[in-house]
């Protein structure tokens, strides 16, 4: 008697989201299955691979992580080209030099060099903010007027800057990453409050990411449940795309500073944790991280 592996079929979807626009145009989610449970249902969209990039030469990276870009740390634009060289479907740029207890450069030069990446580039774009609330809102919304109708991916929209930055991406046609702390209550909280004037299929969520470690069955069971909720349950408010923003956290565990060849794999395992936790998008620095994920979602290894 042959063996028939049982089937689950759900009838809720995630989202499919479009960032860019035009030739370099890409889908992220869209599946109405669970992560790697291809057999059940569709996967419309792999999951997508992005390169992170700076907006200056990254002062507290590892070696390792420098490395492959050392030529071009110093000029974004073609560190972002060697990145889609390398293989990147998307290339993401944190504004760090926006930064208020850093270099604090005004929205406006930092704008400009948005728009000369996104120029230079045929994959899309994802713009983080530096991390501070007030600067966020002023850099982000100078971005996304100077960029108006490239359908970039900005981010972090927080509980405090979700209004501002929402606005600004309607506003100017982008999309937006909604970022919520570890909680799936507060999650969904922020959601229903920028759905309410902004559209749904424009939104990703980043539920925080974390490297190998304590903190990474805490990204992962949200992140499961998140796809579990929206998949199995048709919550229309986990129904987004998620992104695991794991580059810059894998930089910085003691573990990844002493040793190149760990601190790669420390990064891919990473990475493959959260892939399989539902991630569709995979932000991540290394190159050998990129093809290592290309060749197991091919199956190659």
């Amino acid at each position: 008697m042959d063996y028939k592996a049982p089937v689950e079929t759900y009838t809720g979807k995630v989202r499919e989201v479009v960032l860019g626009k035009g030739p370099k145009a890409v889908k992220v989610g869209g599946e109405s299955v669970l992560p790697l449970h291809n057999f059940e249902g569709t996967t419309p969209n792999l999951p997508k691979l992005a390169m992170q990039i700076l907006d200056m030469a990254p002062e507290n990276w590892p070696e390792w992580a420098v490395e492959p870009f050392k030529d071009v740390v110093n000029d974004p634009v073609k560190w972002a080209q060697k990145c889609v060289s390398l293989g990147a479907d998307i290339v993401s740029i944190e504004l760090d030099s926006t930064d208020p207890a850093g270099k604090n450069m005004p929205a406006d030069a930092a704008a400009a060099m948005v728009k000369a990446v996104n120029d230079a580039i045929l994959v899309p774009l994802i713009v983080w903010g530096p991390g501070d609330e007030k600067k966020d809102v002023e850099v982000l919304t100078r971005v996304a007027e100077v960029c108006a109708g490239e359908n970039l991916l900005l981010g972090p929209a927080l509980k405090e800057t979700y209004e501002a930055i929402g606005q600004a991406a309607l506003k100017f046609g982008h999309c937006v990453i909604a970022q919520s702390p570890l909680d799936i209550n507060l999650m969904k909280e922020l959601n229903i409050k920028l759905s309410k004037f902004f559209p749904a299929e424009r939104i990703i969520i980043d539920p925080l990411s974390s490297p190998l470690g304590y903190g990474m069955e805490y990204s992962f069971s949200l992140m499961e449940r998140v796809k579990q909720t929206g998949v199995i349950f048709k919550d229309a408010m986990t129904q987004m795309p998620i992104i695991a923003n794991l580059a810059i956290e894998s930089c910085k565990p003691k573990e990844t500073k002493s040793d190149r060849k760990q601190g790669i794999l420390w990064e891919a395992l990473a990475a493959v944790t959260l892939l399989l936790a539902g991630a569709n998008i995979l932000n991540v620095v290394h190159p050998e991280t990129v093809k290592l994920l290309k060749d197991m979602m091919a199956g190659k290894i």
